[in-house]
């Protein structure tokens, strides 16, 4: 298999469940300074330009949250979802598309306000209702790791956990970032503990602190 990554974006899910899995892989990397992921070659494989693209065969996948799912799909003995059409695979479900669809795409406005204006002077006030309302987002998910836990969906380590530990992390430089939560804090550093963790990061070139 071919990840196309950038450091800690969101190819990083996908990363740490490859090495999870113990998949032979190759990391290409995407130069985003030199704007390769807006270039001719890298759109012919995913013609929006984003990161990351997974290569298994021949087949050509991107959207993190759908090469996730293929990942858990193709090694069902992982365990990396639970079986299918039962509540806890429903429960998956519910949280990688919590995940991707809510969280993920404040986390955009968040990092992107400027996309959500016309007047530049109206930039800072976008991202600053989106990281209050990443703030609330948080706190549900903090909760949810209180009630249950140790992980997303539970007892057993699935595709969520990548997932939310990579968007946790990038709220690293916030006023109030993901970590300082009693419960997601707890389940960050756990995460951050995991070898398929820390190969991942010594493999894009990312130092600690993880989160």
């Amino acid at each position: 298999m071919q990840l196309y990554y950038a450091p800690g974006n969101a190819n990083l899910a996908p990363h740490i469940l490859l090495e999870e899995l113990g998949i032979p892989h190759t990391l290409t990397l995407v130069d985003r300074d030199n704007a390769m992921h807006r270039g001719e070659a890298y759109r012919k494989l995913n013609p929006n330009g984003l990161i990351p693209v997974l290569v298994d065969g021949d087949l050509v996948l991107y959207e993190t949250a759908a090469i996730c799912l293929h990942l858990a799909d193709t090694h069902p003995d992982a365990q990396l979802a639970p079986p299918l059409a039962t509540a806890a695979r429903a429960h998956c479900y519910k949280w990688l598309m919590h995940l991707t669809n809510t969280v993920q795409a404040e986390m955009i406005t968040y990092f992107y306000p400027e996309r959500m204006v016309d007047d530049a002077s109206a930039a800072a006030q976008v991202k600053a209702h989106a990281e209050a309302r990443l703030a609330r987002m948080f706190d549900l998910i903090d909760a949810e790791l209180a009630a249950g836990g140790p992980y997303l969906l539970g007892a057993q380590f699935s595709i969520v956990d990548p997932y939310l530990f990579m968007l946790s992390r990038w709220s690293r430089m916030m006023a109030r970032p993901a970590r300082e939560r009693v419960a997601l804090g707890r389940y960050l550093a756990m995460m951050a503990l995991r070898p398929a963790v820390q190969r991942a990061f010594a493999a894009e070139g990312i130092a600690a602190p993880f989160c």
